[in-house]
């Protein structure tokens, strides 16, 4: 039996796993490289403003965070309501949804804007790099607003089934940041007429990303228009705003929380290598960099479970949304070990890309070598964190994130530090992503029972 505006209560659960993660690889893929991108050219500017960056990534991955707690809200109470036939409930989510994005991102522009320096401070950035550090994130804390917003016409297209126009969005974003970074960051030489734009140096970075959410939210806004969920003064006056407040915040809080948990912890980490000198930290950042890039297809199929498992939670098939759990845990696993491999056997090359430097080579070298055999339990853990988002269950989502931080990875980089140094960070977040893996393993078996499936009738 078909549900009106679900489209993937029907047909293959891993046909549609394939089509929904396939064009989220290149939108996560696209999303991932601007920090890779961002670092070449600041790399280019000399060591100095790549350790500052380094300092920036953990803190840019968190507020980030928030913008997926923004998709994850939205995407889950859509998905939800379109699973239990209620096309015009979806589409007033979603357009409430949006409000909601606009008012969070303008407050969290406030308080980045007047705390940024003391919350670098306290990551012991030097005062040489917290001049290079206010540089960047002055003109980011105050685009953020219009992060939100692309972020939430991207939750309301996933929450539809529509991960080709999703990732759409974000393709557009970071085109956008890969043609402006090296025109704002180091200029462009003499034009005529005009003499010679020498570019804004670290800050050229943060205009380039800003350019760039404002391009991806006007491409968000014109393909929510043209879906069936298209915004209108009129879906909006159906909302309830403390009913539907309370739904987009009960998953969208939580998830938003847990996202940047890990970013969270990555700073604490950050702030310890940085006893160890400079070396290490630009390692460490230059490493994570390139570690995002590898789980992409990691990060795009815990994108894509929640509309699966959302559309058919909603709609009352348990054993559909469960046959995509275990589906994508099982690619979790093969994927994680391969790119493990890869990445193990090319370190040192892949580190000569960011920088000469012998030791900030060692650094990222040593990272890599390490760090990438948890690939698989961290994938395992942000599936299943997907998966419960979209089952309403985001509570325990969180649980499990914080346990993989404040339990796993601090302690076991704190206490290893009297034996291995820096690398005590890295293995701590190796046994961190291992044993995460498998408390998810086990939460999500556990949660994905018909005892807790409540039909949409219900």
């Amino acid at each position: 039996m078909s549900v009106e505006g679900a489209t993937l209560t029907q047909g293959s659960v891993g046909n549609h796993l394939i089509r929904q993660t396939l064009p989220m690889v290149f939108g996560v893929l696209a999303i991932m490289s601007v920090g890779l991108v961002d670092a070449y050219y600041i790399g280019l500017l000399g060591d100095a403003p790549l350790t500052a960056v380094s300092f920036i990534f953990p803190v840019i991955m968190a507020l980030s965070s928030l913008g997926i707690g923004v998709i994850a809200g939205i995407a889950s109470v859509v998905s939800r309501a379109l699973g239990g036939g209620s096309r015009i409930r979806a589409q007033s989510l979603a357009g409430f949804g949006l409000v909601v994005a606009i008012l969070f991102g303008l407050l969290i522009a406030t308080l980045l804007y007047f705390f940024k320096i003391p919350l670098f401070q306290l990551m012991n950035a030097s005062p040489e790099l917290i001049v290079l550090i206010d540089a960047y994130m002055t003109p980011f804390a105050l685009g953020f607003p219009v992060l939100l917003v692309t972020m939430a016409g991207n939750g309301t297209l996933r929450g539809q089934g529509m991960a080709g126009k999703a990732s759409l969005i974000l393709l557009t974003l970071a085109l956008s940041n890969w043609i402006l970074d090296p025109i704002l960051i180091h200029g462009i030489g003499t034009i005529e007429g005009l003499g010679t734009f020498e570019g804004f140096g670290i800050q050229g970075a943060a205009y380039a990303t800003i350019s760039g959410w404002c391009i991806g939210a006007f491409v968000s806004l014109v393909l929510v228009q043209r879906s069936p969920l298209r915004l209108s003064l009129t879906s909006l006056k159906e909302a309830h705003p403390t009913t539907d407040l309370k739904a987009l915040f009960k998953v969208g809080g939580p998830a938003a929380i847990s996202n940047s948990v890990n970013p969270m912890g990555l700073s604490i980490l950050t702030a310890m290598l940085a006893q160890y000198g400079d070396a290490a930290v630009a390692g460490f950042g230059a490493g994570g960099r390139l570690q995002s890039l590898a789980i992409v297809p990691l990060l795009a199929l815990s994108s894509s479970i929640g509309a699966i498992v959302g559309q058919n939670w909603g709609a009352g098939y348990g054993d559909r949304a469960r046959r995509a759990l275990w589906l994508s845990l099982g690619f979790c696993l093969v994927y994680g070990l391969v790119a493990g491999t890869l990445l193990s056997w090319w370190s040192e090359p892949l580190a000569h890309i960011f920088t000469e430097d012998t030791d900030t080579i060692d650094a990222i070298s040593s990272y890599l070598v390490i760090s990438v055999w948890g690939y698989a339990g961290f994938g395992a853990l942000i599936v299943v964190n997907g998966a419960l988002n979209a089952m309403d269950r985001a509570n325990f989502a969180l649980m499990q994130s914080v346990l993989r931080v404040t339990v796993f990875m601090i302690p076991m980089a704190w206490g290893l530090g009297f034996w291995l140094d820096a690398r005590s960070i890295y293995a701590g977040e190796l046994i961190a992503n291992l044993l995460g893996g498998v408390v998810a393993v086990l939460l999500g078996r556990a949660l994905l029972d018909d005892r807790w499936l409540r039909h949409p009738s219900a």
